[in-house]
């Protein structure tokens, strides 16, 4: 049967006007409603419903309002005390942060103290004028004594009042429940509730998005109001959203009728009117937003209601009950899992700031809130689902090892199968496709780390290559501020580790012969952008490498010291790489690159070579006959989008010129990072995502890349095996110094022999070979020189 036009406009996530929103009330076809509605949904949250694991803190049932529907609110003499004592909220809390809560809910009446005189005197007892002012003393001590985020449901606000609120609230809440000015009349529900009035509700929802404060809102359905008057309600929250864009999710809450009230013998709304109105929300709010149905009150049609286009359970409580709809249960998580299964999606927690709104923490969050939130979310702004950190952690999650490990086809999207089956063609990927891989998780991602193993398998056959070099930070003194770097040292990085230094050509020279005695066939030459060198430095460098030891591979100067030192003779780019190559140049390091998105450039390093410039000079040096490595350093404040930006930017280069010899995933170490200690980045990637970037890199950059190197400084020797069953076939450089990631924290060694290469790479299964910079095999003699070489025991002096 033909879609009809309003349906097939929606479908084809079309904004609807507001005219044809209010025709959706004539609409009673629910199931072609909600057939739009979830397919609306699946283009913007995929396969994930999400849900916060939360603790209900009930700070005061007391309320000036009297709503006919509820048992919340109660009077004084039916309470022992007016508010929860700080040391009850503060036990509750740590309970509840104990059993894996996220999230306190504090939820409250509205301004008891108007009404009611022992308010009044227990706020003066507390030192408090106001409630709110008590509700922000608790959600400032339950976050800094528990580390659980304070989410205020505290009604209508002034200006005031929400600048008070939101340095302890990393998202708030008030329901519209319905815009209907006729239920505010006699005997409507909310007669008799001056803060239920929809004016002052949407004052206070229109206030919040201007104080860019992310808040929950929705409507309340089955209360006396009409269709037309529930997608009205929802036309005003849009209004608000498209003009402040602050509105996290729209709850669709089902009335239901509670002994006691004045509505305990109303009719409360049946399944199919809860579905049409699911529905009806997601078409007039499209595709990205979050729409929220509480569990608890439809035990045993959840997947319904998922089928009806929501993409969100609420905050689910496994310590306390919900207070406001106490006859209704929180189902455990196992069970709301089940049920998510049953409609054929994957339960996935979430924090109570939403993903979108953490990726713009400089906007939505007060910085007392900031780092926090950023320590707590991984790169699609959901919670961190392992504790492993890139240059530290020694052992993988073993959750995620098993998974990288474990062969299977079974409970995979579909979407994403229909992806992967058609990788091994080379075909383009488009940046949403990309990104939407790395959102792989459990068995999705399983099968993502089998399919970029199968191919690196037809590809690269079972050999892993390794080269033995020597890195040689030739000084740490530079005037660039990237604010991720903890080895550059100037005036402003005194506070970080080390002292600044500087070598000089001797020393770069003894080093370099140190390494080819003992056995390298690579010298790894990188430093600071000091001052006072030129291009001239660059070449007098490689011109004294060479000179001593002419058959050493000199793999040397980042993009930004190429773009420098021509910048400083006054050439090309072209003709400072022609004249570094005469020099003796051989490869250029694929650093400086970090993230190829100039938005997130101007955050990282807002002086360095912008995204065009980096893959200028990379395009200059293949085009002389210079290869070079691609980096990308990640795990950060960028997002998968970002990723897969810089991945097709690396593709379509590399498909130009072919000069890239391998890609070099570089997680983000973030321990003295000035970024993370200033409180705007994440603690690096999760071990999930950087085993994803080595994935998803295989399948992206294939054909036109072969190599995908796995950084054992960053990863760790066992990450780094994990990484081979996903995609790797190189595990890089022996190094005998390594410098720069362990200025930012790393603890994971300056070098690791040859033999020990050789022994990771044969307890992962697979056969080592070692070769040359640009992946030739090595000579027998070099090679069986190795055998004896020994691990250097001491790091450089002038390096510390």
């Amino acid at each position: 049967m033909k879609e009809p036009p309003l349906l097939a406009r929606a479908d084809h996530a079309q904004r609807l006007s507001e005219r044809q929103c209010l025709e959706l009330a004539r609409c009673s076809d629910t199931a072609a409603l909600m057939a739009v509605a979830a397919s609306l949904r699946d283009r913007g949250h995929g396969r994930l419903v999400s849900y916060s694991p939360k603790v209900f803190l009930p700070l005061t049932r007391l309320c000036r309002d009297v709503c006919h529907y509820c048992t919340f609110a109660t009077t004084p003499r039916n309470l022992q005390e007016p508010y929860m004592s700080l040391e009850q909220v503060l036990k509750t809390a740590r309970e509840a942060a104990d059993q894996g809560c996220r999230e306190a809910l504090f939820t409250l009446g509205e301004r008891p103290e108007a009404r009611y005189a022992k308010a009044r005197q227990a706020l003066q007892a507390l030192g408090c004028e106001t409630t709110l002012e008590y509700l922000a003393r608790c959600a400032g001590e339950v976050f800094h004594q528990t580390g659980l985020l304070p989410h205020i449901n505290a009604g209508c606000m002034t200006e005031a009042e929400l600048r008070m609120l939101r340095p302890v609230a990393a998202s708030m809440g008030i329901m519209l429940e319905s815009s209907s000015l006729r239920l505010c009349q006699r005997p409507g529900p909310h007669f008799g509730s001056p803060d239920k009035h929809p004016a002052r509700r949407l004052a206070t929802i229109d206030l919040a998005g201007r104080m860019q404060v992310p808040l929950t809102s929705g409507i309340l359905i089955g209360i006396g109001e009409t269709r037309q008057e529930r997608i009205q309600s929802l036309l005003e929250l849009r209004r608000s959203h498209e003009a402040h864009g602050h509105l996290q999710e729209v709850i669709i809450q089902n009335f239901r009728a509670k002994p006691g009230t004045r509505m305990a013998l109303a009719p409360e709304p049946d399944l199919e009117e809860l579905l049409w109105s699911i529905a009806v929300a997601r078409l007039v709010f499209g595709a990205q937003m979050s729409i929220q149905a509480p569990p608890n009150l439809s035990p045993g049609v959840l997947p319904q209601l998922i089928a009806a286009g929501i993409n969100d359970w609420g905050g689910v409580s496994p310590v306390s009950p919900d207070y406001v709809n106490p006859e209704a249960p929180w189902p455990h998580a196992l069970e709301l899992a089940a049920q998510t299964a049953q409609a054929g999606k994957r339960l996935q927690q979430r924090l109570t700031i939403y993903p979108a709104y953490v990726h713009d923490a400089g906007r939505w969050l007060d910085p007392n809130l900031r780092a926090a939130v950023l320590r707590a979310v991984d790169s699609s702004g959901l919670p961190r689902d392992d504790h492993w950190q890139a240059g530290v952690s020694r052992r993988p999650p073993a959750e995620v090892s098993k998974l990288i490990h474990h062969r299977t086809g079974a409970g995979v999207d579909a979407g994403l199968r229909s992806l992967l089956a058609r990788s091994a063609q080379g075909r383009d990927w488009t940046e949403a496709e990309t990104a939407s891989l790395f959102t792989a998780r459990d068995q999705d991602f399983a099968y993502l780390c089998q399919a970029a193993d199968e191919l690196r398998a037809s590809v690269c056959g079972d050999t892993v290559r390794y080269v033995v070099n020597r890195n040689i930070n030739y000084t740490n003194i530079c005037y660039f501020k990237c604010r991720f770097c903890a080895f550059s040292k100037g005036r402003t990085h005194q506070h970080l580790r080390g002292r600044p230094y500087e070598l000089g050509l001797d020393e770069i020279v003894r080093r370099s012969q140190e390494a080819w005695r003992r056995g390298a066939t690579e010298v790894c030459m990188q430093g600071g952008i000091h001052p006072d060198y030129t291009g001239q430095t660059y070449l007098d460098i490689c011109r004294a490498v060479k000179t001593a030891v002419p058959e050493l591979h000199v793999h040397a100067f980042s993009p930004l010291e190429v773009w420098q030192g021509a910048r400083t003779l006054g050439l090309s780019l072209r003709e400072f790489l022609t004249e570094l190559k005469a020099a003796g140049l051989g490869s250029l390091p694929g650093t400086a690159a970090e993230i190829l998105d100039d938005g997130v450039r101007r955050q990282l390093c807002p002086d360095k070579l912008n995204s065009s410039q980096w893959l200028e000079v990379m395009g200059a040096a293949h085009a002389v006959g210079l290869p070079s490595t691609a980096t990308i350093m990640y795990g950060h404040l960028e997002t998968p989008l970002h990723w897969a930006r810089h991945l097709l930017r690396i593709r379509n280069l590399q498909r130009l010129d072919g000069g890239f010899t391998e890609l070099v995933p570089l997680p983000f170490v973030h321990h003295q990072a000035p970024l993370y200690l200033r409180g705007w980045a994440r603690p690096g990637p999760t071990f999930r995502e950087a085993v994803l970037m080595h994935a998803i890199a295989r399948l992206v950059l294939h054909p036109a890349l072969t190599h995908i190197q796995a950084s054992w400084v960053k990863m760790g020797s066992e990450g780094v095996a994990d990484c081979l069953a996903a995609g790797a076939d190189d595990v890089g450089g022996t190094l005998m110094n390594e410098s720069i990631t362990r200025a930012a924290g790393a603890t994971h060694g300056q070098e690791l022999s040859p033999l020990a290469m050789e022994r990771l790479i044969i307890a992962s299964g697979r056969t080592p070979e070692q070769r040359t910079t640009l992946y030739q095999p090595v000579s027998s003699p070099r090679r069986d020189g190795l055998q004896g070489a020994r691990p250097r025991l001491r790091a450089e002096a002038l390096e510390v």
